[in-house]
C-alpha cells in the first residue's frame, strides 16, 4: 500500500478528532512509541520513544536522543475539522419526521452538507462501575440526511441563499415511529445500556469514499483533507525518524477549528507542560530548559489554499500555490502566520536538502485571510515558528480535494529536518 492510499484509509476511519488520535495513537506504538500518562510519573530513557495524550483527541509525540540534547524539533497539526455537532438533547419529533437538533462546529460551507448520507460518530461518557469512562463510537452507515428545499419553494438557492443552520441543516432521522433509535443504535454498538450512557461529544459526518481522479490521478477528494493531511503526515514522518542531537517532537492539537482554546488546544499548556516535564525527568534544570526552548523550531502545518480553477482574481498575483507544486510557506504581515525571513528560510533549506519544492502563499491585501495554530501556540512555547501546509481546494467544504503527490514531499520534509 503506498502512502496516498495509507492516508486516505486513515481519513476513511478518521470522521472525527477522537478517532483520528486514536488512529494516530496506532501508528505510533507501532512505531515503538510507549504512552506516558500525564497522571502518572514519568520515567523516560535516553534514545526512547513516547507519546502523551489528553481528552481523547490530542497527542504529543517525541523521541529522545540517545546523548544530551540542545533543542526540541517541533511539528504541530491539528485533528479536528468543521462538522455539526448533536446537541446534548438532539432528538426533534415532528408530526412526521424525526430530526436532529445540530449546532455548527467551525467554519463549514454549510451547502456540502446537503443531499448526500450522513452518519454519527465520536465519544461518549459511559458509567462503568463508580466511574465514568470513554468510549469511541461510529455508527458507520448511511444514517442521516439533511435535504435541500426545491427549487419551486425557494427561488433564492442559486443567487446566493443564506443557511440557516437551525432552520435548514438540521438532518432527517426517520419517520416518527423512529423515537429514540438513535440513542438505542449507539448504545449497542458500545455495548453499554442506553441509561449508562452520561453524555457524548458526537458529530456529523459524510460518508462519500474517498476518490483519486484527473488526468494521471493528479487529484485525490476525500472529507477533512484540513487538517488530517498534515497531522497524519507528522507523525509517520516521526515515526520513521531517529533523534539526534534534538528532542524531536510532534504535537497533534484539537479545536483549532473554533480557535483552540481549550486544554487540548494549542492555547493551552499542553505542548509547554511536557516539554517541561520532559526535560525535567531527562535531569535538565530549568534554565537547560529555557535555553533549549530558545534554541529550538517548530514547523506548524495546515493546510494552504491552492488557486482556484474558476477564480483566479481572489488570489494575490505572485503568492499562488498549486497542487502537486511542493510544500507551501504561509506569510501573513499581521502575524496570523508566524513565518518571517529566518523561519521561512530556514525551512526552505530544509526543503532543499530533501530535494522537495517549496510554494508561498499570501493573501490579497485587501481580503482577509485565515490563521492557524502557530501564531496561538508561540504565545506558550515561544520558538523561532513558520507557517507550512499542502495545497488544496475547497477548504471547509465537506468533501475536499489536494494534489497526490505532495504529501510524499511534506513526509520527505519533515524526514529531513528530524533526521538533518
Amino acid at each position: 500500500m503506498d502512502m496516498l492510499e495509507q492516508f486516505l484509509n486513515f481519513a476513511e476511519q478518521s470522521p472525527t478528532a477522537f478517532h483520528a488520535a486514536a488512529n494516530l495513537e496506532a501508528v505510533l506504538q507501532a512505531g515503538g512509541f510507549e504512552e506516558l500518562r500525564e497522571t502518572d510519573p514519568w520515567l523516560v530513557d535516553a534514545g526512547g520513544k513516547y507519546y502523551v495524550k489528553r481528552n481523547d483527541s490530542a497527542l504529543i509525540a517525541f523521541q529522545v536522543p540517545e546523548t544530551g540534547f540542545a533543542s526540541f524539533r517541533i511539528a504541530a497539526a491539528h485533528s479536528d475539522s468543521p462538522a455539526f455537532k448533536l446537541k446534548q438533547i438532539f432528538e426533534d419529533k415532528t408530526e412526521y419526521y424525526v430530526r436532529l437538533n445540530v449546532e455548527k462546529y467551525g467554519g463549514m460551507i454549510m451547502s456540502t452538507w446537503l443531499d448526500r448520507p450522513l452518519s454519527v460518530a465520536g465519544r461518549i461518557a459511559v458509567r462503568e462501575g463508580d466511574t465514568i469512562v470513554s468510549r469511541l463510537v461510529n455508527l458507520d452507515r448511511d444514517a442521516l440526511m439533511i435535504p435541500n428545499m426545491p427549487i419551486h419553494f425557494n427561488r433564492e438557492a442559486n443567487s446566493g441563499f443564506a443557511y440557516d443552520p437551525q432552520a435548514d441543516m438540521l438532518p432527517v432521522y426517520g419517520g416518527k415511529e423512529s423515537a429514540g433509535g438513535l440513542m438505542r443504535e449507539i448504545s449497542e454498538i458500545a455495548g453499554v445500556a442506553e441509561k449508562d450512557i452520561f453524555s457524548h461529544d458526537l458529530f456529523l459526518y459524510g460518508r462519500e469514499r474517498a476518490s483519486i481522479w484527473g488526468a494521471d490521478d493528479a487529484y485525490f477528494s476525500c472529507g477533512r483533507i484540513d487538517d488530517l493531511e498534515c497531522a497524519w503526515a507528522c507523525v509517520k514522518a516521526l515515526a520513521e525518524s531517529t533523534a539526534r542531537d534534538t528532542v524531536n517532537v510532534c504535537a497533534v492539537f484539537d479545536n483549532e477549528e473554533v480557535g483552540s482554546g481549550s486544554r487540548q488546544g494549542a492555547d493551552s499548556g499542553f505542548l509547554y507542560d511536557t516539554l517541561t516535564r520532559l526535560g525535567f525527568t531527562l535531569g535538565a534544570s530549568d534554565g537547560e530548559i529555557r535555553a533549549a526552548m530558545a534554541g529550538s523550531f517548530m514547523v506548524s502545518a495546515d493546510n494552504a489554499h491552492a488557486i482556484h480553477p474558476n477564480h483566479p482574481e481572489k488570489w494575490d498575483k505572485q503568492n499562488r500555490p498549486v497542487m502537486n507544486g511542493g510544500v507551501v510557506i504561509k506569510r501573513n504581515a499581521s502575524l496570523k502566520y508566524t513565518t518571517d525571513a529566518m523561519s521561512s528560510a530556514r525551512f526552505a533549506l530544509i526543503c532543499e536538502k530533501a530535494g522537495i519544492p517549496v510554494q508561498h502563499f499570501a493573501n490579497r491585501s485587501d481580503i482577509a485571510g485565515g490563521s492557524t495554530l502557530g501564531h496561538i501556540s508561540a504565545g506558550h512555547v515561544s520558538v523561532e515558528s513558520v507557517d507550512i501546509g499542502l495545497a488544496q481546494l475547497a477548504m471547509h467544504s465537506i468533501y475536499e480535494t489536494a494534489g497526490t503527490r505532495d504529501l510524499p514531499m511534506l513526509v520527505q520534509a519533515l524526514k529531513e529536518m528530524w533526521n538533518g
